[in-house]
């Protein structure tokens, strides 16, 4: 029993910190002129936490040691994202950051892929493990099912670099 009371008491404590802060930097900021978040509304946890909302709607004062025990948040509320993936990667364009953005922008798609799924596919994309035509096959699926065309065109890519490599499964 004390040892949930000091694992409540920490749990504040760092929700506390995510969602607020000492000075003006946790003012609500705007989104510029092209719609996009920039550097200024960084970290969003302290700066725009009214944008971060679970896939059930939960914000983030919505997350905390009661609702974990009553079983009102479970493991899918405290996944990222798309859309918070997607401010993040707007942040980073913001900065001249954009392989990064473009990363968080391909992660935004996998979340719509089944974890075990994603696994596979990184299994997959491992030197010699696949074949041109399963790769291309993962590239498709990625597209046509799940919508995800930047790591459609990744997967394609890394096809055509395996194969003028030789390292494609023969």
């Amino acid at each position: 029993m004390e040892n949930n009371a000091l694992l409540e008491q920490i749990i504040n404590e760092v929700l506390k910190n995510m969602t607020t802060s000492g000075d003006k930097s946790a003012e609500k900021c705007e989104k510029n002129s092209s719609g996009s978040l920039t550097k200024n509304d960084y970290p969003l946890a302290q700066k725009r936490s009214d944008l971060i909302r679970t896939k059930s709607g939960k914000t983030l004062n919505d997350i905390n040691i009661e609702s974990v025990l009553n079983g009102s948040v479970s493991a899918e509320d405290i996944k990222i994202t798309p859309e918070v993936l997607i401010y993040q990667a707007e942040i980073a364009e913001s900065i001249g950051r954009h392989a990064f953005a473009k990363n968080l922008r391909r992660a935004a798609e996998l979340t719509a892929v089944p974890d075990d799924r994603v696994l596979e596919i990184y299994n997959a994309l491992r030197p010699y493990r696949s074949t041109k035509q399963e790769l291309l096959d993962i590239a498709d699926e990625l597209e046509n099912k799940y919508n995800a065309k930047i790591s459609a065109a990744l997967v394609r890519e890394a096809c055509e670099v395996y194969e003028k490599r030789n390292r494609l499964k023969v």
